[in-house]
């Protein structure tokens, strides 16, 4: 299991587009990738569930992975997140 800390920079925070786009890249991995944000876990692999979460701009999230290839998961939910999802 890897997992990591980070805030959401994007200024509509987690909203339909990314939510969608997050969901599709976590859909490839194998491994089990939740979303902790405010004492809840949160599929990422759920478009419906992110959307549900109500993620904004400046929310502190932890993405973990845990599973075959958490690594490589991790590494591409981190680097969404940080880019602000192309926002």
């Amino acid at each position: 299991m890897v997992s990591k800390k980070l805030t959401i920079v994007n200024a509509q925070g987690f909203h339909m587009r990314p939510a969608s786009t997050f969901a599709t890249a976590m859909g490839k991995y194998a491994c089990d990738v939740t979303i902790k944000h405010n004492g809840n876990d949160v599929n990422a692999k759920s478009l419906m569930n992110i959307i549900a979460a109500c993620i904004k701009c400046g929310n502190e999230i932890e993405i973990v992975a845990d599973g075959a290839d958490e690594a490589a998961a991790l590494d591409e939910a981190v680097k969404m997140v940080e880019s602000g999802f192309g926002e």
